[in-house]
């Protein structure tokens, strides 16, 4: 199994893809150079052979005479000493037109060597003959007409043969090299494009490792040292891998914002579960705080869907109603406390935005300041001078107070100054994403009751018809 893996991570790799078919490619263009390279050398080969052959035929009938008895007969010092060395490799004869052998060689004694009988006055003829233990030679007849005197002439064929063993063993030498050379040659060039391969496709290796880096959790996204065929990738895998990111982030925070929210309504729930009142009047806080809990359900369902903050569009929220709500609310649940809530505001002042939005942003910040307050709470909303459709809600309490420098690092999800107070550090970093949504600021400072103060900038205007 582990080896039909690799077998496997092997035929994926682009490198031994592009390797086997750069070999492949190599071995078929070096396998038709080297047939035809070996052609070439044949032909060449060969045609040196019959240029010799050529040239011992005229070195032959050169030295070649008619003797007294008139018969030629070329003189042994006048032609090529390997004539007279038996099995040299090179053989003449000399024969009439009848056929009838009138001078042979020494060279050619015992090697039943036997030229084509009959070659016409002119002609030349090559021929492939074999000597009588199998060696293989070639050979050349030329057909001569020879005047023996003035009064008479007579025909001649000239044959010499050579031995085609030297031709084979240089042959076999050239292959034997070409082989080397070029076996050679194919392995420096697959090392050369292995290394360069190495090195073009370090990126892809690196994208790799940094892919199970990411999945390791070891880094966050990918590096952006990467060549410009590659930028575009990296760029949309970080893309995605930031998309992903947010969207995990977002999908957390909206479970975080929906748990905090239930807090306060089932807070009250159970305040009003132990305590002695009439069942009617218990069952109608029930009802409001179930429904107040089906809408906090399907508004941070819906902020999940949408982006969130627009103004357009929206109806004037009148601030007053959503103040004396969670007053009554909060009222209920801190009731252990005996604590006063004091709401200041204007009927008419009214928030330009969403309901839901506005009665979690003031009532996070509301229930943080009931928390940590000794006994005083108060609420005060108005138009803000100079800046027209703006509204600002003060939200003090007479509690310790936020320590200096940790005014910005209270706003930051999860962050609680009393670890020894129940809560999660959710409800602010809440208040915070909203008042970002509609581009508004929430400012954190000391009350003039000893406590804290936050103060939250919003869009709204003045009208009498704020629902």
């Amino acid at each position: 199994m582990l080896l039909s893996d690799r077998r496997t991570d092997a035929v994926r790799s682009l490198s031994a893809r592009l390797l086997l078919s750069l070999f492949l490619l190599l071995m078929v263009f070096f396998g038709v150079t080297i047939v035809a390279l070996d052609l070439v050398f044949r032909d060449l080969a060969d045609r040196s052979t019959r240029e010799l052959l050529d040239a011992q035929v005229l070195a032959l009938i050169s030295a070649s005479d008619v003797d007294a008895h008139g018969q030629i007969t070329p003189p042994a010092n006048l032609l090529d000493t390997r004539f007279a060395n038996p099995g040299s490799g090179l053989y003449a004869e000399i024969r009439s037109a009848a056929g009838v052998v009138l001078w042979r060689s020494p060279s050619a004694t015992g090697t039943g060597l036997v030229f084509e009988k009959a070659v016409a006055q002119g002609q030349r003829r090559y021929e492939a003959l074999r000597t009588a233990n199998g060696a293989e030679v070639e050979g050349l007849s030329a057909g001569i007409h020879w005047e023996l005197n003035r009064n008479s002439a007579a025909d001649f064929v000239f044959s010499v043969a050579s031995s085609r063993e030297p031709s084979r063993a240089q042959l076999a030498r050239f292959r034997g090299q070409l082989f080397l050379w070029f076996g050679g040659l194919a392995a420096l060039l697959m090392l050369s494009v292995a290394a360069l391969m190495r090195r073009v496709l370090a990126p892809l290796r690196m994208i790799a490792d940094e892919i199970r880096a990411v999945e390791a959790g070891t880094i966050g996204k990918l590096s952006s040292d990467y060549p410009a065929e590659l930028a575009g990738v990296t760029q949309g895998l970080n893309a995605l891998l930031e998309s992903e990111r947010s969207r995990l982030e977002r999908y957390r925070n909206t479970l975080g914002n929906l748990a905090h929210a239930l807090k306060t309504p089932i807070a009250v729930m159970k305040s009003v579960l132990g305590e002695r009142q009439e069942p009617g009047s218990r069952d109608r806080i029930l009802n409001e705080q179930l429904a107040r809990m089906a809408d906090i359900v399907q508004h941070q369902l819906n902020r999940s869907a949408a982006a969130g903050g627009t103004t357009l569009g929206q109806a004037p929220v009148a601030v007053l109603p959503i103040l004396n709500e969670l007053r009554s609310a909060l009222l209920r649940v801190y009731s252990n406390k005996d604590i006063v809530i004091r709401v200041v505001c204007e009927p008419t002042l009214a928030f330009l935005g969403d309901r839901g939005d506005l009665l979690e942003l003031i009532g996070n910040v509301a229930d943080n300041a009931c928390k940590y307050c000794a006994g005083v709470v108060t609420a005060e909303a108005r138009m803000v001078a100079g800046q027209p459709n703006r509204i600002s809600i003060a939200v003090d309490d007479d509690g310790p107070g936020v320590p200096d420098g940790a005014q910005e690092r209270i706003l930051e999800r999860g962050v609680r100054m009393d670890e020894s107070a129940a809560g999660h550090g959710l409800g602010l970093s809440m208040a915070r994403d909203i008042v970002a949504q509609y581009r508004g600021a929430l400012a954190v400072s000391n009350s003039a009751l000893g406590g804290a103060r936050f103060t939250i900038t919003l869009p709204g205007i003045v009208t009498e018809d704020a629902r």
